[in-house]
């Protein structure tokens, strides 16, 4: 017994050496208002960055696993010689950024980190997944979404040069799925809650946006609007409007660069490089880096290293010989050219570094996301709950016949408790259990609505008495919204324009960039939108999602 107490002391203090050989190198960068900082000297960090993660999409921002489910992704901080061979170009070009969409948290990180360390390179990791994200046509924030990105957090965690982690990104696109972003911004106030709950230094979590017309300046306000423990950290948005020769004014930078100027949080481009003339010239490298830029955005991340089927690459690979393009040439030039003015963190008083936007109303056609938002998953509330059901699915059932059952059983009851309306800021007290926890939920409830009859609990033999029911005295969720048919988190207080409105009782004051508080309403009866959700949340489950990844 001594001798492993002996031996988890070593660990630990391996462990700590460890990380501060890391944080000597590579010091954690913070947030402080709009601005990313060094956290050792407290001056300005500009994001260089490069999107680099091979095979990762055949198009820019989706990518279907509706065919493979079972695809697996390539993460680029598992192999070692890859990182070894790469470094090199990435110092080439200047870069302290790098983007990774898809992290393995099984796998060991510590040789391509300390590599990335050692060259000043800083990594902003996704925490989803090919198939475990957010999906922007059926959003749940649920138990295996929530498992899969505290695990990449745990997995990534003692690294300094880890800048931050994306909770999504592109899941709402346009006007017809804006109700998908109370899921996301629930996984960035979990996420952050996480950190501090598990004691982990503080690790900034954004949202990496697309750059819709309609929906940009909106989404970047609801995102950084409300209380400080609900907004992101940063936001980012994938920029692809500079073409070929442009300029500031006709690029449409000039006109972005006015809507986010009210922005509260730091807000940079987390891709860019429009490849619609190829090579590609990267003159908006200067502009970006530039003081008609700086003061509101805090850099940007190159799409991307790895020239793939896209046709967006700097370099191409042939197995593991590295060739740089005319396009790869063309940004080291303009980035080894820029010479940015850089703020300190001196320069920053408090109230500036707390305040907060105002949410954007979501009365509007073009916004309809509650600014309420889910409960967090607790997977201890929904055993609870779960044990005490005495009508349950059949265990032989497939879960291809989820969604019928789901049809058929909510057809006949207010299946209001296992939904979630990110438009009404309506979530029932189990939508984020399992599917399978979730059917037995109503059929459970159908049987005693029945008066307990024998045949209210068989559905042609996909449902079964429970005869290990146990009777629960109380279950209770120990996460935000913990009320039966939840309404989550919200905040008010008072506001500025940046291209929405916010609130926040733990701000000073508060800016709007559009908009103001709406309403939520909770409870009610089954709709028929509710039903064709929850339908398609299952149908979506079982059939392959098309989810957002690069």
């Amino acid at each position: 017994m001594i001798s492993i107490f002996k031996s988890l002391l070593t660990l630990t203090a391996f462990s700590t050496l460890a990380l501060a050989m890391f944080e000597d190198i590579a010091p954690p960068i913070e947030v402080v208002g709009n601005k990313f900082f060094y956290s050792n000297n407290g001056s300005q960090f500009l994001i260089r960055g490069i999107a680099y993660q091979q095979d990762t999409s055949g198009s820019v921002s989706t990518i279907s696993y509706d065919s493979d489910p079972n695809r697996r992704y390539n993460d680029p901080l598992v192999d070692p010689e890859a990182c070894r061979r790469d470094v090199q170009y990435f110092i080439e070009t200047n870069t302290n950024t790098l983007r990774v969409y898809a992290v393995d948290p099984d796998n060991d990180h510590e040789e391509c980190m300390r590599i990335f360390s050692e060259a000043g390179i800083y990594i902003i990791a996704d925490l989803s997944e090919p198939t475990t994200s957010i999906n922007r046509n059926n959003p749940e924030w649920n138990l295996d979404i929530y498992e899969r990105y505290t695990k990449v957090v745990d997995t990534l965690q003692d690294y300094s040069n880890v800048l931050g982690f994306f909770a999504g990104n592109e899941v709402t696109n346009n006007i017809t799925n804006t109700d998908a972003s109370p899921f996301v911004k629930a996984a960035v106030r979990d996420m952050k809650k996480y950190i501090r709950d598990q004691d982990y230094r503080e690790i900034p979590v954004g949202y990496s946006s697309n750059d819709d017309e309609e929906t940009r300046v909106a989404i970047a306000d609801y995102f950084a609007c409300g209380s400080l423990d609900d907004r992101a950290d940063f936001f980012g948005i994938n920029m692809y409007e500079w073409c070929g020769r442009s300029t500031f004014e006709t690029s449409g930078y000039r006109d972005r660069t006015e809507e986010f100027s009210n922005l509260t949080i730091p807000i940079f481009f987390s891709e860019y490089g429009c490849n619609a003339n190829r090579p590609r010239l990267f003159q908006e490298v200067g502009t970006l880096f530039s003081d008609r830029m700086t003061d509101v955005w805090s850099g940007g991340i190159v799409y991307m290293y790895y020239e793939e089927a896209n046709n967006y690459g700097l370099v191409s690979l042939d197995g593991n010989n590295v060739s740089t393009l005319a396009d790869y040439d063309n940004y080291r030039s303009e980035i080894n050219n820029i010479s940015p003015s850089l703020a300190s963190r001196s320069t920053i008083g408090s109230e500036d570094a707390s305040r907060t936007l105002a949410c954007p109303d979501n009365s509007y056609s073009t916004w309809r996301a509650a600014t309420n938002l889910p409960p967090t998953p607790d997977e201890e509330y929904c055993d609870c709950i779960a044990q005490s059901f005495d009508c349950v699915v059949a265990d032989d059932v497939d879960t291809e016949d989820y969604s019928d059952l789901f049809g058929e059983v909510c057809g006949y009851i207010d299946c209001g408790e296992i939904s979630a309306d990110g438009n009404t800021g309506d979530y029932g007290s189990f939508s984020f259990c399992s599917d399978k926890d979730r059917l037995s939920f109503v059929l459970n409830e159908y049987y005693h609505d029945q008066n307990e009859r024998a045949d209210a609990c068989d559905f042609g033999g996909s449902a079964s008495i429970n005869s290990d029911a146990v009777a629960t005295s109380r279950c209770s969720a120990s996460g935000a919204g913990s009320s039966s048919r939840r309404s989550g988190s919200s905040g008010s207080s008072s506001s500025t324009r940046s291209g929405s409105s916010s609130s926040s009782s733990e701000a000073s004051s508060s800016t709007s960039s559009g908009s103001s508080n709406a309403g939520v309403k909770v409870g009610g009866e089954m709709s028929m939108t509710k039903l064709f959700t929850i339908t398609g949340v299952v149908t979506a489950f079982v059939g392959g999602l098309s989810v957002i990844f690069y």
